[in-house]
C-alpha cells in the first residue's frame, strides 16, 4: 500500500461517520479479528473503553454487530483504493 492510499483511506475513515482516531484504531483491530481484550492491550486502554468505542462505532456505521462493522471497514478500504486509482 502506498502512502497516497494510506492518506486516502485515513481521510475516508475520518469522514465516514465522523470516527475519532481511537475509534478508527478499534475498528482496525476488529477488522483484524482481534478480541476486545487484545485491542485494549494494544491501545493501552481498558476493555470497557473498547466496548464503549464499539458501541459508538456500530451506531455511527449503522450496523448491529462487530462482523458488520468489519465488513463496513473493508468496504471503505476497497472504495478508497478504487478512488485512489
Amino acid at each position: 500500500m502506498t502512502t497516497t492510499e494510506v492518506r486516502v483511506i485515513d481521510r475516508d475513515l475520518e469522514t465516514f461517520g465522523g470516527l475519532t482516531p481511537t475509534q478508527m484504531k478499534v475498528l482496525e483491530g476488529v477488522n483484524s479479528g482481534l478480541l476486545n481484550k487484545q485491542i485494549a492491550f494494544d491501545l493501552g486502554i481498558a476493555e470497557a473503553t473498547v466496548k464503549a468505542h464499539m458501541t459508538a462505532l456500530m451506531r455511527k456505521l449503522n450496523v448491529h454487530n462487530r462482523t458488520q462493522a468489519a465488513i463496513a471497514a473493508q468496504a471503505m478500504v476497497q472504495g478508497a483504493r478504487s478512488a485512489a486509482r
